[in-house]
């Protein structure tokens, strides 16, 4: 049977990873698929790496845009990265009436919906398994797997660099900052590790999930994103004391007022599987109303877990190839004319359990003082440390964990209790998810 023809765009760690995949393991795919999946041209501006990757074995180019314009081009894998030429690509594919495979969260998070909009008036797909949590297969989990789920939350360690991190803060008790150099001589984090380490990429992913389980529009821009640069490690051995684990959770939740949408630093019991997902490891944990509990969990980066995705969903696409557009499994799994543009909530709206932990002056009163103040904005204590000053210490930390309440009231009753002579810092606020229903 003819061949279903690739064009690559980028063959960096994702693309050679995906190129040697393909070839070690074409007879399975050919299997799977029914016909022979070709990468027949690659595009990189780098020709000579891309020669030696591919061992010359297919066609170059450093004109991307000559590759989604090319009639023999059946499927565009992008994996350039970035908001850039990459979304021009991606559409210019789509006018073309061809598939595409990609693995670009951010691209999807910011412009899924109009890519998402082109695709299905050209009767062309999209897809996007590696996207989200490397070779993990979440999204079909999702969008397939779970269909006949009413889903009520998901919450993910999305991000193998601040999973990395955290780790070895807790492990070796490190601070951040040492940690973060440590995580970039071994690669695990970028020379700029913004976007991980201030939650961007993971609220990128969590975008993509969110929309997916409830039926919403990508609304990336709504989505409250705090990352762990300024983490203490005293916080972390706090938290180890009172049987909770730090990570840093892609978090998003169906509520009867609209859907919470978050990325931050978490307490979770170390009773719970997630709690012990360590290193660069990812896991997803997704609760739907008959299925209960689920857990994936798996390497979420990397060439080969990556490339994994890219080819599932080129063997996906490559089955559906000649299928009627009607029939294919919506890009968000619902039906587009179904997506409703629920409400994402804001962060004061947002209700769980939290963590305070507060310097104080090692004096009579102290404790009755705040108590007092989290009573009136209606927050109740669940659990409770108050560290032993040491020999000659005026000052000593308490270390508060609260029972289920609203962010706003939380935000009151901190600046009420920062305001008081006896507090000497600033109180330091994590939140604290049970996943337990």
């Amino acid at each position: 049977m003819k061949p279903i023809n690739v064009g690559l765009l980028g063959i960096g760690t994702v693309g050679g990873g995906t190129f040697n995949v393909l070839s070690r393991n074409e007879s399975e795919i050919t299997r799977r698929a029914g016909r022979p999946i070709r990468i027949s041209v690659v595009a990189d501006k780098d020709l000579e790496m891309a020669r030696r990757v591919t061992a010359g074995k297919v066609r170059l180019t450093d004109d991307a845009y000559a590759v989604v314009s090319d009639p023999e081009v059946d499927i565009v894998v992008e994996l350039i990265g970035g908001c850039g030429i990459a979304k021009e690509l991606v559409l210019k594919a789509i006018e073309k009436g061809k598939h595409v495979v990609t693995a670009n969260k951010a691209l999807l998070a910011i412009h899924g919906n109009e890519i998402f909009t082109a695709a299905q008036k050209q009767g062309v797909m999209v897809a996007f398994e590696a996207a989200v949590a490397g070779g993990i297969p979440i999204i079909k989990a999702l969008r397939e797997g779970l269909s006949a789920n009413r889903i009520q939350w998901i919450a993910g360690i999305i991000n193998g660099t601040t999973n990395f991190i955290l780790s070895e803060m807790r492990d070796k008790g490190l601070p951040f900052a040492t940690v973060l150099k440590e995580a970039q001589r071994l690669g695990y984090a970028e020379a700029d590790p913004t976007f991980d380490i201030e939650g961007v990429d993971a609220a990128h992913k969590l975008t993509i999930m969110a929309a997916i389980a409830f039926g919403i529009p990508m609304q990336f821009d709504k989505a409250y994103v705090e990352g762990i640069s300024k983490l203490d490690a005293d916080d972390i051995k706090y938290a180890e004391q009172l049987g909770y684990r730090i990570k840093l959770l892609g978090i998003t939740k169906r509520r009867v007022d609209g859907i919470e949408l978050r990325v931050h630093p978490t307490l979770i019991p170390t009773r719970r599987l997630i709690a012990n997902v360590e290193g660069a490891m990812n896991a997803v944990l997704v609760q739907g109303d008959a299925v209960g509990a689920t857990l994936y969990y798996g390497k979420g980066a990397g060439a080969e877990p990556t490339a994994s995705a890219v080819i599932a969903d080129l063997v996906d696409v490559t089955r559906l190839h000649t299928a009627d557009p009607e029939h294919r499994v919506p890009h968000l799994a619902f039906q587009p004319d179904a997506v409703v543009d629920t409400p994402i909530l804001p962060m004061a709206e947002v209700e769980t359990s939290y963590y305070l932990r507060l310097r104080v002056a090692d004096q009579p009163g102290v404790l009755a003082d705040i108590t007092r103040i989290l009573a009136d904005q209606g927050i109740s204590i669940d659990a409770m440390i108050q560290r032993e000053p040491g020999e000659g210490e005026e000052q000593t930390d308490i270390i508060m964990l609260t029972h289920l309440t609203r962010e706003k009231q939380v935000d009151a009753a901190i600046a009420r209790i920062e305001a008081l002579p006896v507090v000497k810092r600033k109180v330091i606020r994590l939140r604290l998810e049970e996943l337990d229903k």
